[in-house]
């Protein structure tokens, strides 16, 4: 009969849903990881600030705006992927997920985007802060558009690459060590197709638009191969 036997998809869909639900509620409930990565984000502004205040007033911050808001995101993902991870070890609710009759694939994407909505709402508070700090000189010569769209598209690949950078680490002596030497070098193609296309945001000027789209579509492409190299690897990191 048609009703006897499960849809497969269906309950990949319905367990994605359960294990995402449970990470969104775990940190709404402790707030834990948002509270972290919020208060080094905002701690990594001062720190900027502080360091540049000596610069002059010739010195335009917006010239390094950009690469100095994906350093603070980059470190801030790092500590709240490996806040998700050990967290989720201590208290063994990873192992009884990987007990659970539940695809690998299918575990990954759903902590892939527990990750990803997270840090992008360190980024929703982070950014205001930013424009405060260094965006004060002159205008604003770019599409304001663009910045949330760059934003989640650099946002996708930290989240996917790092979901499984850190599934690897977790069960490392030097978690936080071993995470950071895996994950800025895979990084940095991203990182420098994400630093061009806000930069072309930020400042605008000549070819902008062309120079935007091109850094966006070379962050499409790391996000496609990453995502589905992650994909493929994630059932041999965790285990059978």
């Amino acid at each position: 009969m048609a009703g006897t036997h499960a849809n497969p998809r269906g309950l990949s869909v319905r367990q994605f849903k359960a294990i995402l639900k449970k990470d969104i509620v775990m940190e709404l409930r402790t707030k834990e990881m948002i509270t972290s990565m919020g208060i080094y984000a905002l701690l990594t502004m001062v720190i900027y600030q502080i360091a540049l205040s000596q610069a002059g007033t010739a010195f335009d911050p917006r010239n390094i705006a950009a690469g100095l808001l994906w350093l603070a995101f980059v470190f801030t993902s790092m500590l709240g992927l490996n806040r998700s991870l050990v967290h989720e070890k201590d208290q063994g609710c990873l192992e009884a997920l990987l007990l659970s009759p539940v695809d690998r694939p299918v575990i990954f994407f759903a902590k892939a985007t527990g990750n990803l909505i997270f840090l992008l709402i360190v980024q929703a508070l982070t950014i205001p802060v930013f424009a405060f700090l260094f965006l004060q000189q002159g205008t604003y010569a770019g599409d304001l558009w663009m910045i949330p769209l760059v934003l989640t598209m650099g946002s996708i690949g930290i989240a996917g690459v790092g979901t499984l950078l850190a599934t690897m680490s977790v069960n490392t002596k030097g978690k936080d060590f071993v995470l950071a030497v895996l994950f800025v070098p895979i990084m940095y193609p991203l990182l420098l197709a994400a630093v061009s296309a806000t930069t072309a945001a930020v400042l605008g000027g000549d070819g902008y638009v062309q120079q935007f789209w091109s850094g966006m579509g070379l962050m499409a492409a790391f996000d496609a191969i990453m995502l589905l190299a992650a994909f493929a690897l994630y059932e041999f990191i965790v285990g059978a």
